[in-house]
């Protein structure tokens, strides 16, 4: 982390883990999650002008930020990263196959790391995880800080049995509800592009999350929240229905994130 993020951070209480969202879908993807002093970026599909708004939105600034981590290289994850890095000075953590594929590799800083490896950044601990999708070293991650686990998973065509481990025993779920089957059938794609979005190497369904979830044990589970939801063969309470009947709760008991919205802070206790 760098000295201006830590001089900052030294001024701010300590936090509990917690998340929010600048945005997610189709046309821009971006988290943040933070424990105690330390406060991280998990993809950026945004420009640096949308970000630095997004960001403030949520009571944070660049500066704020020790690292921005990469799921992979498709443009509505990765395409704002580097000129955000370069304009902030902000390290990029990301894998060595992610990297391989990205468009702008002009990068302040890079780390690699492994899929398959825990590390930490300050007072997060972060155990990627290697998904089935379309790109070159594609991951997803799991956030801890000694309490308590946040499970972050988009852009997988299905479930393996290593993300039902790797996602156990979570306090809060972020799961990808692409998009409807039917709908995804019925609607304006060309075929080539249905068959990738619901392919073994696209995107999970509403009845693949809800699959996951029920696989899980959710004694645990504060938060459950749906993500990447499609505007064209989704909708929000279609993917809010899927998971509530997953965890046998109501429809109004999970969240979605919007492309245009995000959500705001949700703090694990």
């Amino acid at each position: 982390m760098r000295l201006a993020a830590l001089i900052r951070a030294a001024t701010r209480s300590q936090t509990p883990l917690r998340f929010a969202y600048l945005g997610s879908g189709s046309k821009g993807n971006a988290a943040l999650v933070e424990a105690g002093a330390t406060c991280v970026m998990v993809d950026c599909g945004f420009s640096v002008a949308e970000a630095e708004r997004r960001l403030a939105r949520l009571q944070r600034a660049p500066g704020d930020l020790g690292a921005i981590l990469v799921t992979h290289e498709h443009g509505d994850h990765i395409s704002g990263v580097a000129r955000f890095a370069r304009r902030h000075e902000i390290p990029v953590w990301m894998t060595p196959g992610t990297h391989a594929g990205a468009p702008d590799r002009d990068l302040p800083e890079i780390n690699f790391f492994s899929c398959h490896e825990r590390f930490s950044l300050g007072d997060l601990g972060v155990r990627p995880m290697p998904v089935p999708h379309d790109a070159r070293e594609p991951c997803q991650f799991v956030f801890e800080d000694g309490r308590h686990r946040l499970g972050i998973l988009t852009d997988t065509g299905h479930i393996t049995p290593h993300i039902v481990d790797s996602m156990a025993h979570c306090d809060a779920l972020v799961v990808e509800c692409n998009h409807d089957t039917q709908m995804l059938q019925l609607g304006p794609y060309p075929v080539t592009v249905k068959r990738r979005v619901g392919g073994r190497l696209g995107h999970l369904n509403n009845g693949q999350a809800a699959s996951l979830v029920t696989s899980l044990d959710g004694s645990r589970l504060q938060h459950l929240v749906a993500v990447h939801i499609s505007e064209v063969n989704n909708t929000m309470d279609l993917a809010c229905q899927a998971l509530a009947e997953a965890v046998g709760g109501r429809p109004e008991e999970v969240e979605t994130v919007s492309q245009k919205d995000g959500i705001g802070w949700r703090e694990l206790r």
